[in-house]
């Protein structure tokens, strides 16, 4: 995995746009990949992106890398890669893909109604 498919964790970063969610409720992210392809690699700066302008200081994105832990994959029951995992807040939603439909990545974690 190369040095830009590490786990980080969000900083504080200040105010919090009019379509988030309440200040204290941290938002607990899981981006499933297969190594360090082209796809895994979007799939995380469009993550990123997303988080920074409608979560800023309120995540942490976990990226698991099925080839070094295949085992990790039936916990959250993934079948497609890349797959984003929300686990908190509850409940639990995945989407799978680059995550560069930005909308759909909105609506498909509820962070926008549908």
């Amino acid at each position: 995995m190369s040095a830009n498919m590490k786990s980080r964790r969000a900083k504080p970063l200040g105010r919090r746009s009019d379509a988030e969610s309440p200040p204290s409720e941290l938002w607990e992210l899981r981006l499933y990949v297969a190594g360090a392809t082209p796809r895994a690699i979007a799939a995380l700066e469009n993550l990123k992106k997303i988080c920074e302008e409608h979560l800023a200081g309120k995540y942490s994105i976990e990226v698991i890398d099925l080839l070094k832990n295949p085992k990790l994959a039936s916990g959250d029951q993934i079948l497609a890669l890349p797959t984003l995992v929300r686990k908190l807040p509850e409940p639990v939603r995945k989407i799978i893909g680059d995550l560069s439909d930005t909308e759909r990545v909105l609506v498909g974690i509820d962070l926008r109604p549908r």
